[in-house]
């Protein structure tokens, strides 16, 4: 019998003292973790990734300074990362945290917590990555991928999959063809491909989701 695959855990939390215990209560159950001391490094990590994502699941903290954990959620979706997000909250958070969910975190654990419920729910989010197939994690990326362009970057993205060209872009959106340029180059780096057409074939994977405009 094969041994389950295996699913990275990131704690990202700027309090020492907390990425410390929660690193030894995962590794106290089997589950080495690697910690981050806020945001920045961990977003820079994840760029890093991008294209070779493998299995994680993140804890991230709400409060953290000068990146916020909602920040850095933000800017995890734009990556188009794939990994589940577990948000740890303190008093007044809630309400924050369940915003978060709806906006496509996994889930989120209000402090103080119970060392056994954290580790349930971890055990939950990685159970859930296993079972996901390659091509439900490369849809769930084009998801967020998509859901974090910004709306100049969508109407471009629209003329780029009916095949038109940049100057012809740039005549219906009233734009400059060197601006077209800009955003095409975003677009293809958010999105993961290198051409139009790649582009075409990913987003008909995505045909409901896409055509929601």
């Amino acid at each position: 019998m094969s041994s389950p695959e295996r699913v990275d855990i990131h704690v990202v939390d700027d309090d020492a003292d907390v990425r410390d215990g929660l690193a030894w209560l995962f590794d106290s159950r089997g589950y080495p973790a690697r910690t981050w001391g806020g945001g920045e490094p961990f977003v820079a990590f994840a760029k890093e990734r991008q294209g070779d994502w493998g299995l994680a699941v993140v804890l991230l903290d709400v409060r953290m300074e000068p990146l916020s954990g909602p920040m850095t959620f933000e800017q995890l979706k734009g990556l188009g990362c794939p990994w589940p997000v577990l948000f740890l909250t303190g008093h007044g958070d809630v309400g924050t945290a369940v915003g978060l969910v709806k906006n496509g975190a996994h889930d989120f654990l209000e402090k103080p917590f119970q060392d056994n419920v954290l580790v349930d729910r971890i055990e939950q989010a990685m159970q859930q990555v296993r079972s996901q197939t390659a091509s439900e994690r490369e849809a769930q990326r084009l998801r967020q991928a998509l859901a974090a362009l910004s709306p100049r970057e969508r109407e471009v993205l629209d003329e780029l999959v009916q095949g038109h060209y940049n100057k012809n872009i740039a005549d219906h959106l009233g734009i400059t063809p060197r601006t077209v340029e800009f955003h095409r180059a975003n677009i293809f780096e958010k999105m993961g491909v290198d051409s139009a057409i790649e582009l075409a074939h990913k987003l008909g994977q995505l045909k409901p989701l896409s055509g929601q405009d």
